[in-house]
Parts: C-alpha cells; sequence; structure tokens
C-alpha cells in the first residue's frame, strides 16, 4: 500500500512543487543524486573512476510536455555526452524516452534520439534506454529496435523482471544481439501484467539472469569494452545480494568471464558491496543521475525500502 502511494506521489505535479521548495528534501535527496549540475556529476565520476568503478550518466528528467521542453532536454543530453568525452571519464549516457518527447509525438521522440545517437556514435559512447512504466513498454522496444535498424549498435534497453512478458521480450532480443539491463522494476503495475509478489519477481530475476548468461557463452562472451563505455551483453541492475550471488555462481558453473557480467548500482545505495564487487573483478558501473528534476526519481527511491523513508524523515526532524 505504502509503495502505491509513493509511486503515486512521484507522478503528482501538484506536490513536486511544493517538496523540491523544501530545503530538508534536497538535503534527503543529495544522497541519491549527485548534485543538479554537469559539473556535479562529472566530480562524483571522477571519484568512482579513482576506484575502478564505471559510471552511467542520467540527467534526470521525464514527461516533457512541449516539442521545446524536449529539445531543451535533448541537447542536455548531447552536451552531457560531449562533456564526458571532453573529461575522458569511464562513463556512458542513460536516458528515457518519455524525456525527449514520447508522451507529446513518437516522430519528435524518435528524431530527438536519432541526434542523440549520431553525438554517442561520433564519440565513441554508448546510450541506455531507461525502461519507464508498462504504457510506454512496446513503444520504447520498437524506439530501441528503430535505432538498431538505422545501424546504431551503441545502443541498449532496460527490462524489467517484474513483469509477465519480459521471458519472451528478452529472447527475441537476445536472438538479435541485443545489449540490456536486467531490473526489477520501480513501477507500480497492474497485477494482470506483472507479478504481484516480491518473491515471483525474485524468482524471475534469476531465471532471467541465467537465460542471459547462457546467450552471452553462446554468443562469444563478450566482455566489457577497454574504455569503460560500452558494458557487455549481460548487466545487471540490483542490489539484492541473494540476486548478485545467484549470478556469480551460474556465470562460473558456465564459465563465463567475469568482465563479461556487469552489475550496475544506483549512486548513494550499497557502497560497500559496490566496493567488494569490484575488488573480486567484475565490471560495477554507478547509475549516476543528476539535475534539477529530482523530485520524482528521489520518491522513488522512496517507495524502493522502507530504509530510505526513514532517512528521508530523519531528515525532516533534523531541519
Amino acid at each position: 500500500m505504502l509503495r502505491s502511494i509513493l509511486i503515486y506521489f512521484s507522478k503528482a505535479k501538484w506536490l513536486q512543487k511544493i517538496v523540491t521548495n523544501w530545503s530538508f528534501a534536497w538535503k534527503a535527496a543529495s544522497r541519491f543524486i549527485a548534485g543538479e549540475k554537469i559539473s556535479d556529476a562529472l566530480r562524483v565520476v571522477k571519484e568512482l573512476n579513482a576506484k575502478g568503478i564505471l559510471a552511467t550518466l542520467d540527467q534526470l528528467g521525464e514527461h516533457t510536455s512541449t516539442p521545446g521542453e524536449a529539445k531543451q532536454s535533448t541537447d542536455g543530453i548531447i552536451d552531457v555526452l560531449e562533456q564526458i568525452n571532453d573529461n575522458q571519464v569511464k562513463a556512458n549516457v542513460s536516458i528515457k524516452l518519455t524525456q525527449i518527447g514520447l508522451a507529446i509525438d513518437e516522430k519528435i521522440c524518435a528524431s530527438n534520439l536519432e541526434m542523440i545517437m549520431m553525438k554517442a556514435k561520433e564519440l565513441g559512447n554508448y546510450i541506455r534506454i531507461d525502461m519507464e512504466d508498462t504504457p510506454y513498454t512496446d513503444i520504447t522496444i520498437k524506439m530501441f529496435r528503430s535505432m538498431r535498424e538505422k545501424g546504431f549498435s551503441n545502443i541498449g534497453l532496460v527490462i524489467q523482471s517484474c513483469l509477465y512478458r519480459t521471458e519472451s521480450d528478452i529472447r527475441a532480443l537476445l536472438s538479435e544481439g541485443s545489449h540490456f539491463r536486467l531490473v526489477k522494476g520501480a513501477y507500480k503495475e497492474p497485477a494482470e501484467l506483472a507479478f504481484p509478489k516480491k518473491l515471483d519477481v525474485d524468482k524471475n530475476f534469476d531465471h532471467l539472469t541465467s537465460i542471459m548468461i547462457d546467450s552471452a557463452v553462446e554468443s562469444g562472451s563478450i566482455q566489457i569494452s577497454q574504455d569503460g563505455r560500452v558494458p557487455p551483453v549481460t548487466a545487471l541492475g540490483t542490489h539484492d545480494e541473494n540476486r548478485i550471488d545467484f549470478a556469480k555462481k551460474y556465470q562460473a558453473s558456465k564459465g563465463l568471464p567475469k568482465k563479461a557480467l556487469e552489475f550496475q548500482m544506483l549512486y548513494g545505495i550499497r557502497r560497500d558491496l559496490q566496493a567488494k564487487l569490484n575488488e573480486d573483478g567484475y565490471p560495477v558501473r554507478i547509475y549516476v543521475p543528476f539535475g534539477s528534476h529530482w523530485y520524482p526519481y528521489f520518491v522513488r527511491r522512496l517507495a524502493e525500502r522502507p530504509a530510505n523513508i526513514w532517512f528521508f524523515i530523519s531528515n525532516l526532524f533534523r531541519s
């Protein structure tokens, strides 16, 4: 119930206007968000790189409402790519399609996405399309495939283990040679589309992980690029130690090299686990969000774990 309420709040524009004016809210949010400027994010990435850890940068923002806003977001993402190149950091870029116009017009989004992909290709970088809630699942996969058909191999996707459809999706995507990150899913979805119980979501995550690793072995065990920008085929986005342990054991049993299995985690969460995986020789990539549109992302992080909510409340009473 609480998670459902928080997911609703994450989309509430009226509440966003209130909360973003609270100084203590930003104090709590800054645990999970690098800052409001690209310079803040680059500082974090350099610190991570110094420890041997990689990054994916996310300029926060979603559900733009005008073509002008979508173009502004597109220009911002292109600037992020240029800043990564200028600073020579080991990072790629994550984007949301609603940020660049998907909720406004499919053609506008496609045009903006192609501009981003052209810049990423020019600079030798990689774009990961984050998956949003189920109204956008089909069109997101369609957009992803259209970019690959245009010759952009430097693109990946995010797939959610909470959905019933995901096994079918990943088998098709793997047969096409696609890269994607497997996550559990951060949105509240209808029971007819998604597993309602966490236990089933976890079980499906492990099952999908095994399919991904099997495919990676069969396709030649492609490893992470030397510059750290292009991840291997198999990337797992989780902080769940049980899911990580399953993946490591299955990877070892199938003979998949460690460098062909990347673990991706969120900035500010389980730094101890990030360090341990890095020390063990696995590629670790941290999702580093930044920007002034931090409210929806922050509230979804609160929805994921009760501990995050108490962290927020503790900052409230310190203010």
